[in-house]
């Protein structure tokens, strides 16, 4: 019965995400996809819908990688404006995180291996159990990680859905709004300064896997003394 149960929710996604990439391939998004304006026709094509495509394409790009989110937020934004398409991203790829978590937890390593090779498993899982909370708010933070595998990833561990979905909203949306900040022309930053913030961000990211199980540990005694 259990086989029976997991055979038809892996038939169903299957069948979700062949038709989500049908749909998305048939209305020309992939070809719209090659530039920042390409995209931002593309969904003003939908109007007066544009808003729940956009929301739909941002779902994908969680769910049906690789779809660039940073890069359909940017798009976004100069069709919304930076806040409406930051905080249609933010949901749409919360929502998604959690979809893909919640897929993994239920159907398990078998669903996960269809989705994720076995190189990047093993690259990435056993670091996520043993760090796991700083590991992912680490990845979630810097744009170097492929974080929607990530999200599969979490769904072998054994992190509690509510902990995950708060590490996913509290840290997953700083990189989406620096997306939107951009496309608005909001943020402009040259070529030099990205590759410093890259630097600075691999470093960050090393601190963090090293020293972030003693800061945590340190903050968490002090919050039991007061």
């Amino acid at each position: 019965m259990k086989k029976h149960r997991w055979n038809i929710t892996l038939a169903l996604t299957v069948l979700l995400l062949g038709g989500g990439l049908l749909f998305l391939w048939q209305t020309g998004f992939f070809a719209a996809a090659t530039s920042l304006e390409g995209i931002r026709a593309y969904i003003e094509e939908f109007s007066p819908y544009s808003q729940a495509v956009f929301f739909s394409v941002q779902l994908a790009s969680v769910i049906l990688a690789p779809i660039p989110s940073n890069i359909t937020a940017a798009a976004g934004a100069l069709l919304f404006g930076m806040w409406p398409a930051f905080l249609l991203t933010w949901a749409a790829v919360a929502l998604g995180s959690l979809v893909v978590f919640c897929l993994a937890r239920t159907l398990g390593q078998k669903f996960v291996e269809r989705f994720v090779s076995e190189k990047v498993s093993e690259r990435y899982l056993g670091l996520m159990k043993r760090k796991r909370d700083v590991f992912l708010c680490l990845v979630f933070l810097f744009p170097f990680f492929p974080d929607d595998i990530i999200c599969i990833l979490a769904g072998l561990t054994d992190i509690k859905r509510t902990r995950f979905a708060m590490i996913v909203v509290l840290f997953r949306p700083w990189g989406l709004l620096v997306a939107c900040g951009v496309g608005r022309s909001v943020i402009s930053i040259p070529l030099w300064g990205m590759v410093l913030i890259g630097i600075a961000g691999a470093i960050l990211f090393l601190v963090g896997l090293k020293y972030g199980d003693r800061v945590e540990a340190c903050l968490l005694e002090r919050m039991k003394k007061r």
